[in-house]
């Protein structure tokens, strides 16, 4: 049976970014599900659970509503607790059963809204897909009803999209980019998810460009472009000067010419062969910093399965100069990056590599192979919290995994 795991996690639910995309904002956001259901969005996905307060909720959904269609009573429950609680907005999502027996959480928002004042949204999840489809509808609805257009212009500053605990659980993560922007005579107009604010959502149109961190922030990205005219970059500045070197002049670029740059692409086939696994933005940004700092490409082995492929890149046929079969197949393997959504098809590209990088749940995928842990809060919550890297903005040769990186290529 295709797209099963049997041996590895699951990554976090859209429901569980749709919950993380909406917590800053002062809003009150409600999952329609089963009573109780919220408790693992708080106890594996969200590390700001304990620090700051968000107004989160489950409706309660009962079998006799499902098999009813007793809607009333979730918007007579909704317009009571806006009323009391006094949210910037109210934003309700859809776990499967909802979704399966097609409530029509838009026409609630809208009954919500006209009854209370609030603004009132729904953001399209069904449980069905992963956190970067629920995050990115969630910030993308955000947007829509809170980003006033922009009443001056700015020079030099940027939006930073994509930014979740779930891709980024450490603190200080907002300030090291922060750090790197103004390095590069860059500021931060917005940083979406974290550190983040309503004040913020509503002025994303001032920004002279976005600097996409990962594929939570493609829809907002994309949105604010056609929208407003602001052009954006996909990458994280992971690695040291030399790895963050390109997608500092392509910010640069973006800011000065209004042009797009959807993907960094740098890599010739040599030495070892390493694969990254994980979301497509980061492990993108990870692997050209592994070979600006190593001079050893690496692959990515996408395994989200919704996130952003557009970054992703392909050595198929891209060598003239390689006329044998076999080189020329070690040479795609060595290049091709390649979107896993079947853990057996994950098994196999892995077997294709020597060395490999990712969460530590996918070592057991991993046999007879050199594996480097790195620790990925959306699919292993936060079992390994405590082994979390953070290589924004630094050399890999200063991190653990830089250091395991260099032992392994000897």
């Amino acid at each position: 049976m295709n797209q099963t795991a049997r041996r590895i996690s699951i990554y976090a639910a859209d429901t569980s970014g749709f919950c993380s995309a909406l917590y800053e904002y002062g809003g009150m956001t409600v999952i329609h599900d089963a009573s109780g259901c919220n408790s693992t969005y708080t106890t594996h996905d969200e590390p700001r659970w304990y620090d700051k307060d968000s107004m989160m909720y489950i409706s309660g959904f009962t079998e006799k509503d499902a098999i009813m269609g007793n809607d009333e009573r979730f918007v007579h429950d909704l317009v009571l607790a806006a009323e009391e609680l006094k949210p910037n907005f109210v934003a309700i999502c859809a776990s499967p059963l909802p979704a399966m027996t097609g409530v029509d959480l838009e026409a609630i928002a809208y009954e919500v809204e006209s009854e209370t004042g609030i603004p009132s949204f729904n953001v399209k999840t069904n449980g069905m897909q992963s956190y970067i489809t629920g995050a990115g509808n969630a910030y993308l609805e955000l947007a829509k009803h809170f980003t006033k257009p922009a009443d001056k212009a700015h020079a030099g500053l940027v939006n930073v999209l994509g930014l979740t605990p779930l891709d980024f659980p450490l603190e200080g993560t907002v300030q090291d980019i922060r750090k790197w922007l103004a390095e590069h005579e860059f500021q931060i107009n917005a940083t979406v998810g974290i550190d983040s604010s309503l004040e913020q959502i509503q002025h994303l149109s001032e920004a002279d460009a976005s600097l996409v961190v990962a594929s939570t922030g493609i829809p907002l990205a994309e949105y604010l472009f056609e929208t407003y005219g602001i052009p954006y970059v996909v990458g994280a500045p992971l690695g040291g000067e030399e790895a963050t070197s390109v997608l500092c002049i392509n910010l640069k670029i973006a800011v000065k010419e209004g042009a797009r740059f959807k993907g960094v692409k740098m890599m010739v086939p040599c030495g070892k062969r390493i694969a990254v696994i994980g979301e497509s933005i980061l492990s993108r940004s990870l692997a050209n910093a592994i070979y600006a700092e190593y001079k050893v490409p690496a692959r990515v082995l996408e395994s989200v399965g919704d996130g952003y492929m557009e970054v992703l890149i392909s050595g198929k046929n891209s060598n003239p100069e390689i006329h044998n079969e076999n080189e020329m197949q070690l040479y795609n393997d060595a290049l091709d990056d390649v979107s896993c959504d079947d853990e057996d098809i994950l098994e196999q590209e892995i077997s294709k590599s020597d060395i490999i990088i990712g969460d530590p749940l996918f070592e057991p995928l991993c046999s007879g192979k050199t594996f480097i842990r790195l620790p990925h809060m959306a699919f292993s919550g936060r079992c390994f919290l405590k082994e979390e890297v953070q290589l924004i903005g630094r050399p890999l040769s200063e991190t653990s995994l830089g250091r395991a990186l260099a032992e392994a290529l000897k």
